[in-house]
């Protein structure tokens, strides 16, 4: 399955002593870059958690975000930690005493103060599993939207590859029409060359031609590329270096296709493979 590198997820479950949320948000990458940002009270858990996401992601840049709601899980059974609110109380008045015009602390303040709710500390034995366990069902999701994005993506380049297929068809038989045409043109311009018995520009023009002509290596190397890009995409996985890759190479035979042309149509056919191509390319930088 191929994979975009753009995706977003976010879950909340309830853990011992409050509520954990994770959010995770991609976007395309030339290698994994994550940026963490994890509440003080989890931070210890954040070597884990970037393990665990060199596992599951192989580019993009990634956001993680991890917070903790103390006591948010408790309902109406959570009960105010008298010490904390008397180690406020006494804080606040030590502060207002030097500095009278502080700004006091509200409601809000103090219901947000670490521990305020119940006990002061943390069982992170217990919490960093749970956090880790939320964090890997976060990454599923996270990876099921990059798969239904990939899916989209592989889609719309398969059919600009069937496109591409269908020009080299019709190209093709065009071939030895183009290379008579040019056949004819050549044998006047030798006609020319002969009767100034100029020997070496004649052996300039037949070398010149020999070269002009032959485009049958260009288009079996663009019919094999568009089979690698095809068998890429039904093997899945991490592929975006490899068909970007490919998109350069088949940028190369197509402009070197356009060099050779020999007649308008096999060069409106090498100006419509590259649009195609810059198409693919496009696509091709947001897989995974």
């Amino acid at each position: 399955m191929i994979y975009s590198m753009t995706g977003y997820a976010a879950k909340t479950r309830a853990a011992p002593g409050g509520v954990l949320h994770v959010e995770l948000k991609s976007v395309n990458s030339r290698y994994l870059d994550c940026l963490f940002r994890v509440c003080d009270e989890l931070r210890l858990v954040e070597p884990a958690l970037r393990e665990l996401v060199g596992t599951r992601l192989t580019r993009g840049k990634l956001e993680c975000r991890v917070s903790f709601a103390s006591g948010a899980g408790g309902g109406a059974s959570a009960t105010l930690n008298a010490d904390v609110l008397d180690r406020l109380r006494s804080c606040e008045q030590r502060v207002r005493s030097v500095l009278p015009l502080a700004t006091p602390l509200s409601v809000a303040d103090i219901l947000r103060w670490p521990g305020v709710f119940g006990d002061d500390t943390l069982d992170l034995a217990t919490l960093a599993p749970a956090c880790l366990a939320l964090a890997a069902d976060t990454l599923d999701e996270l990876n099921a939207c990059r798969a239904r994005e990939g899916e989209k993506m592989a889609e719309a380049l398969s059919q600009r590859v069937a496109r591409m297929r269908a020009l080299l068809r019709a190209v093709e038989p065009r071939i030895p029409e183009a290379q008579a045409a040019f056949a004819e043109r050549l044998r006047q311009r030798l006609l020319e060359v002969v009767e100034a018995a100029d020997g070496e520009r004649m052996r300039q023009e037949v070398a010149f031609f020999a070269a002009r002509i032959d485009v049958a290596e260009e288009l079996t190397r663009l019919a094999a590329h568009l089979d690698e890009v095809e068998r890429v995409l039904a093997a899945g996985g991490a592929s975006g270096k490899r068909l970007d890759f490919l998109m350069q190479e088949l940028n190369r035979e197509a402009n070197t296709l356009a060099s050779k042309s020999l007649v308008a149509e096999v060069s409106q056919t090498a100006i419509e493979f590259k649009l195609l191509i810059e198409q693919m390319r496009e696509q091709v930088q947001n897989i995974e």
